[in-house]
């Protein structure tokens, strides 16, 4: 459900995004956990996974409601310990790419470069293509809004700008 809440909200349908999102509620509440859920994998999907998508659905409809940087804040927060089973640099990445949009949606400029601050201090070596594109988000909605002449903003932007990585797939040898 979360990812078809991505797809959905990637095109613009904010109705069937928040359907999607709210059917995935609905769907959680019901479930009832097993000893096979102990297993874990790729087929668990965490209460931060449900969180970091539903987050990233309304950050790609532009929503900066309080609710909705709350939200962001717990899905930061959720994939913050590194030693929890469901913790992934790149999931902890997005979300924070995520918190610092909401955060910009909601007129939050300083909060915004926060969130950014710990994606772009990331080693070159993680810095993967899904870190990157959500980090190229936040530096065109800092293009596309009323704080890109504001200094923070121009700073971030450049910071963004210098962040991808020119890394090879593979060494050379």
């Amino acid at each position: 459900m979360g990812l078809q809440a991505g797809a959905a909200a990637a095109l613009g349908d904010s109705e069937p995004a928040r359907a999607a999102n709210m059917q995935a509620d609905d769907r959680r509440k019901r479930v009832v956990p097993d000893d096979l859920d102990s297993l874990g994998g790729l087929f668990t999907y965490p209460v931060e996974k449900q969180l970091y998508y539903s987050v990233a659905c309304e950050a790609l409809l532009g929503n900066g409601s309080a609710e909705t940087v709350a939200l962001a804040e717990r899905a930061v927060e959720g994939f913050s310990d590194p030693t929890a089973a469901s913790w992934a640099f790149g999931d902890l990445a997005g979300a924070q790419c995520d918190l610092a949009l909401v955060r910009l949606f909601s007129g939050d400029l300083d909060g915004a470069a926060a969130a950014m601050r710990p994606v772009l201090d990331l080693p070159v070596s993680h810095r993967n293509n899904g870190i990157v594109v959500s980090a190229q988000r936040v530096r065109a909605a800092l293009a596309g809004g009323s704080v890109n002449g504001a200094v923070v903003a121009r700073d971030l932007t450049a910071e963004i700008e210098a962040f991808p990585a020119t890394r090879l797939a593979l060494p050379r040898g």
